[in-house]
């Protein structure tokens, strides 16, 4: 290995002897005091005395580490810019933000597209989501100022403070504009008219189809901007169009918090010939959560919103809700006066607690008992006639150990009219010489159901309906094992049977029909399933985590830790949003600050970047490496979301002035290498939500009623208006900056 050639000032230092170094330090005590006081200002300035560069003043640790830090001029500073070398395929999406973010502090891979420089530069990330934020305002279609004043002239810059570059050209002159900042026409025009009530008045539409040239951000000049906008134009270079998740196929839009805040685990390798649903896969963090069956429970919020008629038991600690539920009880004829009967000796639910010898120790069913029901219904109702009624044919329930308790064919007391024997597998050869009727078998449930019963289904709320039965202890694996894609849809119990149990069932549907005493057993497994997994098996939570889990698995680089050689830190996180946050994205992070206002979300992000000394967490007291906050002032006033909270703007103009402001207080108070991540979330949701209602009511009239007699009309016309307002609700915008 060649030696390192010694420098000229080395030589110097090296052939000084002892009586020259005494002599140098003699002389500089005699200094007078200007000249002291001047050597001292030097020495802070550039940590040297002025002795030829020959002297290096000894700092303390953290004077050492502030000459490390990152800067321009050293070229090593970090930076999140669009890449003018970048060739976009598609919208960038909220998962690319969060990879951007796990990039940046923990183990992402690089993203491509958008141009990140030094990133292990990076100290800390804030990510703001502002709901209301549209690129409509940025474009004009949304107006902010009473009047819009044209720039002319200017080739290059819009009046609404867009760089529009004047030919094609490399990077963010390769697109005129961005989809989201275009007027939303279509080619020809032509203005959509809604066939039912909005909110909003008409407006103008643009094609569903995105080009290339849609993908790219578009620059931003502050001073053409639009006033309440400039503060976000001197912040950030560029509004990007970021798209919500969704689902194109049934036209809905997903959460775009849990897209940012709920991090995929990598799945293994799957057989390619597999066929049908695939079993789920454990991922290397997954540990098994020994549950109870009391956790798995529907809430009695649960109950109502699946349309059950819930149990007196659940109202009887407030005597106003009892009252207005047993109102609604006789006018819905669901009473006990119309045929229903509840379940006895349950005034209230602390009287399905059992005594302390009744519970076996380490038992999931802790004292409980157990029972899986499912029925089969016939229709009654006379043909044409609408609302159809559904009359119980068969009730099948099995007990904990998977044995038949009860199974028995029922005789409705009124004629069948459809036997639907596809699906529920009764024809009339079953019935002929069956004389139990409902009664008979309420009776025998009212004796089979104690206080301590459990009754576990699917839908159950069909079958308790059928039976005229409520009771208050209700497991619905419905709602254990919730859909994919989300409510309102459900997975069906065959799907799940084939998923979790590798078992098939239902191999008659569509031909014979059901099997009520296999349907109830799969239900029971299906459960006793997730009591052996835990709370979070089957659903999304099983195959991803939260992000701050994801975070607190990295390492805090040295620099960064309150002692570079003390033992490892992990990265830590905080949650600042309005309301409560025991429960949800709250719940995982290191520090939470519940929040009123927008400006209290602004202190508490700064808060906890700049740390609490009073924080006995040491993580806490440096402050935190990631930020989650959100401002909803905007999107509270535009309708977004209900909110109880009136506002004190008086329009929407001093609404975004105040957001863009806090935005940019916000930025200015961020310490350097701090990455900020401005994002929607969505685009106004309002028109989507109205169509899907629609669509609602249009499927569950469709059901009962003839096509002359429905109140709504579901045609081609309705259909395409939904796709257009889920992609227009899908189209958001975001900000990227380092500090």
């Amino acid at each position: 290995m060649a030696k390192r050639k010694r420098e000229h000032r080395e030589e110097r230092a090296h052939n000084s002897g002892v009586a020259q170094t005494l002599a140098q330090v003699r002389d500089s005590q005699q200094l007078p005091a200007e000249s002291s006081i001047a050597m001292d200002e030097d020495v802070q300035l550039n940590g040297k005395a002025d002795d030829g560069g020959d002297w290096e003043v000894a700092g303390s640790k953290r004077q050492k580490r502030l000459k490390k830090e990152p800067t321009k001029e050293k070229g090593n500073y970090p930076s999140i810019t669009h890449s003018s070398q970048a060739r976009l395929q598609s919208m960038v999406k909220i998962s690319d933000l969060q990879n951007l973010i796990l990039y940046t502090l923990a183990d992402g891979t690089g993203p491509q597209w958008c141009s990140v420089r030094h990133h292990a530069n990076v100290r800390r990330v804030v990510a703001l989501m502002v709901p209301g934020l549209e690129a409509g305002m940025f474009d004009g279609s949304i107006a902010l100022e009473p009047e819009a004043h044209a720039v002319a002239g200017e080739d290059s810059t819009s009046s609404n403070g867009l760089h529009i570059p004047a030919s094609g050209g490399d990077g963010d002159q390769l697109q005129k504009d961005m989809s989201s900042l275009a007027t939303d026409l279509p080619a020809d025009g032509v203005e959509v008219k809604h066939a039912y009530p909005s909110s909003q008045p008409p407006q103008k539409r643009r094609k569903l189809n995105n080009s290339p040239d849609d993908y790219y951000p578009t620059r931003l000049e502050p001073d053409s901007l639009p006033q309440p906008l400039q503060p976000l134009g001197r912040v950030f270079e560029h509004i990007w169009p970021v798209k919500t998740p969704g689902d194109e196929k049934y036209a809905k839009m997903h959460s775009p918090m849990h897209s940012l805040l709920i991090a995929p685990i990598p799945k293994p390798k799957e057989e390619k010939d597999w066929k049908g649903a695939k079993p789920p896969a454990e991922s290397k963090t997954w540990k098994n959560q020994r549950t109870l069956v009391t956790e798995l429970l529907a809430t009695t919020d649960e109950l109502l919103d699946e349309r059950y008629v819930v149990h007196p038991a659940h109202f009887a600690d407030d005597e106003k809700l009892a009252a207005i539920h047993s109102a609604l009880r006789e006018k819905h004829e669901t009473s006990t006066d119309h045929g229903w009967v509840d379940t006895r000796q349950l005034a209230t639910l602390a009287d399905g607690n059992p005594p302390e010898h009744l519970i076996e120790a380490g038992a999931v069913t802790a004292g409980r008992h157990i029972l899986a029901m499912d029925c089969e219904m016939c229709i009654t109702s006379p043909v044409g006639v609408t609302p159809q009624v559904f009359s119980l044919t068969r009730v099948s329930v099995v007990d904990w150990d998977g044995t038949a308790v009860l199974d028995e064919l029922v005789k409705p007391s009124d004629p069948i009219t459809n036997y639907l024997t596809p699906y529920s597998g009764i024809t009339p050869e079953l019935l002929s010489g069956v004389t139990t009727a409902l009664s008979d078998i309420q009776t025998k449930l009212l004796e089979i159901l104690t206080p301590y019963t459990f009754l576990i289904g699917h839908s159950l709320n069909a079958d308790l309906n059928a039976l005229h039965l409520t009771h208050p202890f209700i497991i619905d694996t419905s709602l254990l094992y919730p859909h994919p894609r989300g409510p309102p849809l459900k997975s069906s119990l065959k799907w799940l049977s084939q998923k979790y149990l590798s078992r098939e069932i239902q191999a008659g549907h569509g031909k014979t029909g059901h099997d009520s005493i296999e349907d109830a057993k799969a239900c029971l497994d299906l459960v006793k399933q997730k009591c052996e997994k835990g709370k979070l098996w089957g659903t999304p939570e099983a195959s991803a985590e939260s992000l701050y889990k994801r975070l607190g698995r990295a390492l805090r680089p040295k620099r960064d830790k309150a002692n570079p050689m003390g033992p490892d830190e992990f990265r830590s996180g905080a949650y600042i949003d309005h309301g409560d946050l025991s429960r949800g994205f709250g719940q995982h992070a290191a520090l939470a600050i519940s929040c009123s206002n927008d400006a209290e979300v602004i202190a508490g992000i700064q808060r906890a970047v700049a740390g609490d000394l009073e924080s006995p967490d040491t993580a806490i007291r440096n402050g935190v490496d990631f930020v989650f906050g959100r401002l909803r002032e905007l999107e509270y006033f535009r309708g977004w979301s209900p909110s109880e909270i009136t506002s004190p703007h008086a329009s929407l103009a001093a609404v975004v002035a105040q957001t863009t402001t806090l935005i940019q207080q916000l930025y200015d108070s961020l310490p350097p290498c701090t990455a900020l991540i401005v994002f929607s979330g969505s685009g106004d949701p309002k028109e989507l939500r109205e169509m899907q209602e629609l669509q609602k009511q249009f499927k569950e009239e469709y059901k009962v009623k003839k096509w002359d007699d429905l109140s709504v009309r579901w045609t081609d016309v309705e259909e395409q208006k939904l796709r257009e307002a889920a992609a227009e609700a899908r189209r958001g915008v975001g900000f990227l900056v380092v500090k």
